[in-house]
Formats: C-alpha cells, sequence, structure tokens
C-alpha cells in the first residue's frame, strides 16, 4: 500500500471530531493516520534518526508556499482562460451562422440541458442532491485509484454531504468532481460498449440527449457547490482551483461543439486559437507600450531624468 499522507488539508478533510460537516458541503477525507483500522496497514512511524548515523539539528530551509506558487501559475493561466473562452465563443457563434441549430445532435443535445432545466425548477433539491453527492465521492474514489491510493471501505452519502476516506490527497483528487462529469462519461461508456455488440447509429441521438441532460447536471451543481465555498478548492489555493476547473469544463464544452458544430474543425479551431493568441499578445504590447509612454510622461513632467 501507499504511504499514507503525512498531513492533513484544511480544505480536503474528513469525519472532524472538532466539527461537523457543513450541511450539504461535499468533501473528501483523509487520512490514513486519523483512521489506521480502516486501511491494510498502518501508517509507518516517523524515524528520528538516519541510519548509522546521528540526527543532527538542521537549519531550517526558506521555501516557497505551494499556495503561493499555485497562486501564481494561476495568474498565468489568465492569459489562456481568455484566449481559450474568445476562441470557444467565435467558433460557436460561427458555427450558429451556418445552421448549428438545425443540427439534429445539436439539438438533442441542448434539448437535454433544457430538459434538465426542467427538471431542476419542479423537482425537490433534495431529490438531485443525493446523486449528485453520490457521483461527486466516487469521482474522488476513481481518481485516488488513478493515483495509486487506497480508498476504505467507508463510504458515506446523505442529504447532508459525504466522504471517502483515502491515503492520499493532491490538487488532482481534490478537484475532479469539478471537471470530471461522471456520469456523462458513464453514458459514453455505456453507448461504447452496447455500439460493440450492436449497431446503434439510429440512436445517436439519445447518446447527445442524455449527455445534455448529465452535462447540465454537472454544470449547475458544480456552480452551486462552489458558490457555497467548498472546502476541496482550498486545497490548491481557490483562485488556482477554480482556474483548473473553469479551463477542464471549457475545454470539454469545446470538444462537444467540435462534434456537434458546422464548419468547426479541429484545424480551423486551432487557426482562430493562433490568431487570437497572435491579438492578446499585441494587445499586452500595446498597453505595455501606453503605459510605458505614461510613465516617460510623468518623469519629465516632475523633472525626473
Amino acid at each position: 500500500m501507499a504511504r499514507p499522507s503525512s498531513s492533513k488539508s484544511k480544505g480536503v478533510e474528513g469525519r472532524s471530531k472538532e466539527r461537523l460537516t457543513p450541511k450539504r458541503r461535499v468533501q473528501v477525507a483523509t487520512t490514513a493516520e486519523e483512521y489506521p483500522d480502516l486501511f491494510d496497514s498502518q501508517p509507518p512511524e516517523r524515524e528520528d534518526s538516519t541510519w548509522g548515523h546521528s540526527r543532527l539539528p538542521r537549519e531550517p530551509k526558506a521555501t516557497v508556499p505551494k499556495s503561493l506558487v499555485k497562486f501564481i501559475v494561476g495568474i498565468f493561466l489568465l492569459p489562456l482562460a481568455w484566449v481559450l473562452t474568445q476562441t470557444f465563443f467565435q467558433d460557436l457563434t460561427t458555427s450558429l451562422r451556418h445552421g448549428l441549430l438545425a443540427s439534429q445532435f445539436f439539438g438533442c443535445f441542448a434539448a437535454g440541458m433544457v430538459l434538465f432545466g426542467i427538471l431542476f425548477a419542479i423537482v425537490p433539491r433534495e431529490a438531485l442532491m443525493l446523486p449528485y453527492v453520490f457521483g461527486h465521492e466516487v469521482t474522488h474514489a476513481i481518481w485516488v485509484k488513478l493515483f495509486g491510493g487506497t480508498v476504505a471501505d467507508q463510504f458515506h452519502v446523505s442529504l447532508d454531504g459525504g466522504h471517502v476516506l483515502t491515503d492520499r490527497v493532491n490538487t488532482w483528487i481534490a478537484l475532479a468532481p469539478y471537471f470530471f462529469p461522471i456520469y456523462s462519461l458513464l453514458v459514453v461508456s455505456l453507448y461504447g460498449v452496447a455500439s460493440m455488440a450492436t449497431d446503434l447509429s439510429a440512436y445517436r441521438w439519445v447518446l447527445f440527449l442524455l449527455l445534455g441532460f448529465t452535462l447540465a447536471f454537472h454544470l449547475v451543481f458544480t456552480c452551486l457547490l462552489i458558490a457555497k465555498g467548498q472546502p476541496d478548492l482550498h486545497y490548491g489555493g481557490t483562485f488556482f482551483s477554480l482556474m483548473v476547473i473553469y479551463l477542464i469544463n471549457l475545454l470539454i464544452l469545446t470538444g462537444l461543439l467540435l462534434l456537434t458544430g458546422k464548419e468547426i474543425t479541429l484545424r480551423s479551431y486551432g487557426e482562430d486559437f493562433i490568431s487570437n493568441t497572435e491579438g492578446f499578445l499585441e494587445f499586452c504590447r500595446s498597453v505595455a507600450s501606453s503605459l510605458a509612454d505614461w510613465i516617460n510622461d510623468l518623469r519629465a513632467g516632475l523633472g525626473i531624468h
């Protein structure tokens, strides 16, 4: 079994003895050190000395907080998010002008999203929350397994929230439910498996209908839980986490647009992306040049050489 995490994240946590899980908040629980009886083996004890040598006092090393590093990375992701967003809406507009709304697959996809909107408006929130909490925690567990971790048998799902107990956590594990639409991927997987046994091309519209429904389910509850201040977001820093969530969900929507869009291909999308990137760089150059001119004028006015 992989070595358990040695510290507990403030944002990604399990059942706490000091405070109860906030109502309708969903979270992944750690660590194996808190619940060693749920795992196959005890977490390894920390050694106080190195093999063959006495442990000598070490001078504290100057380190940069991970939260600061991730915040800086999030800032560098902003230009990418801007260009990708601009390209997405540009290609969406182009596709709409070339008859996207008349496309059967896009129509079914949009109908699925509208169907979920109607369901969300008339069905009690609790009835929809339970399947979301279940999918949320299963997604955490899947990504723990993808990173070679262990998930304890204890698995809690309720209307008040849920948690899983695992021996490790990282940014991807903590944020997975917000960018990994598990029910949409389940629909695609079932359709793919069934297509191997029989020809389902005549029922492809059902696939896009269910994709629209499940993706709307994912996006709506992702936005709702982010607005409630999910502790999962704190693990990698809220700003960095939001950037990652936004970018991956935008790429998913872009992929669906490429599948259903009119006059939109991967090549044309790449050309638009490069063009918008060049436009963004030119805008930055123009702003920097104007700022430099303003500073020079200010220095001249103050008599500073």
